[in-house]
């Protein structure tokens, strides 16, 4: 038919034109930063201009890149431990009521108590490296195990009943009907996970920096904060942010890809 490649060709232009308004914004608003900062001749201590953020990441890039790979690894390490360990004890958790009711509620009091609290102390504690690493994890935590838990109790009672019909073991029934059901859910705690365990490491090496130790990235904006290094605060900040969208649309590509065959939620989205 015709019609077909017309059509693919304007879905891939819709598809650009929503990535690119929001890139348009943001040249845009620092356009608009730039001169407000020129023309009331703000000092860079009190404003830097967009101009003068990017000299200073050009500048230092050594000396942050090098940060940001320290805050980087210690994200990942913090993810990977908050999915194995959230998703491991969901699992636990489905197949022993008495094992949920015990321990849940605790899941939920380290969640709800703020890791900016809870740094300090395991500063104290603990060897600075494993602390930050320990923070990333209980921040990502929580999510994983949530979601996981929703996903694993929300299995259509059809199928569940018929697994029961054909006498299924319980392996074969986690295996093959609780986890497939549950994947969705698991990917939307993973995609939260990414990125609440850069949150957490981030405050981390902030109270790190505050007893002068560290050498993330949020280290070096602790730093700078004390030398008035404005410049390189927002440089240090424009890294982080980049790395936090970079974690999440990599969450987000594998969710889709893992999805997108079967799973209703992907069906009318593009690539």
């Amino acid at each position: 038919m015709s019609g077909g490649p017309d059509h693919d060709g304007v879905s891939g232009w819709r598809r650009a034109s929503r990535l690119a308004r929001p890139v348009l914004a943001l040249l845009i608003g620092g356009a608009v930063w730039e001169i407000v900062v020129r023309a009331l001749d703000l000092p860079a201590w009190q404003l830097p201009a967009p101009s003068a953020i990017f000299a200073t990441l050009i500048a230092d890039h050594a000396i942050l890149l090098g940060s940001l790979l320290v805050t980087l690894e210690t994200t990942a390490q913090g993810f990977l431990l908050a999915v194995v360990g959230g998703a491991g004890l969901a699992i636990l958790f489905s197949q022993s009521r008495l094992i949920e009711d015990m321990l849940y509620p605790y899941a939920v009091i380290l969640q709800v108590t703020p890791v900016v609290a809870i740094a300090p102390i395991l500063l104290i504690w603990l060897p600075q490296p494993v602390a930050v690493l320990a923070c990333a994890w209980i921040v990502a935590f929580f999510p994983m195990l949530a979601n996981t838990t929703l996903g694993l109790h929300s299995v259509d009672p059809n199928l569940d009943d018929l697994f029961t019909l054909y006498g299924a073991s319980r392996l074969e029934r986690l295996l093959r009907l609780q986890l497939p059901a549950a994947l969705p859910a698991m990917l939307a705690g993973a995609r939260i996970a990414g990125g609440l365990s850069l949150i957490g490491a981030v405050v981390a090496e902030i109270a790190a920096g505050s007893a002068g130790a560290g050498s993330g990235l949020a280290f070096r904006i602790a730093e700078a904060g004390y030398r008035l290094d404005v410049p390189r605060m927002f440089a240090a900040l424009l890294l982080l942010s980049a790395a936090g969208i970079v974690v999440y649309a990599v969450l987000s590509l594998v969710s889709w890809l893992v999805l997108r065959r079967w799973h209703e939620s992907t069906f009318s989205r593009g690539v």
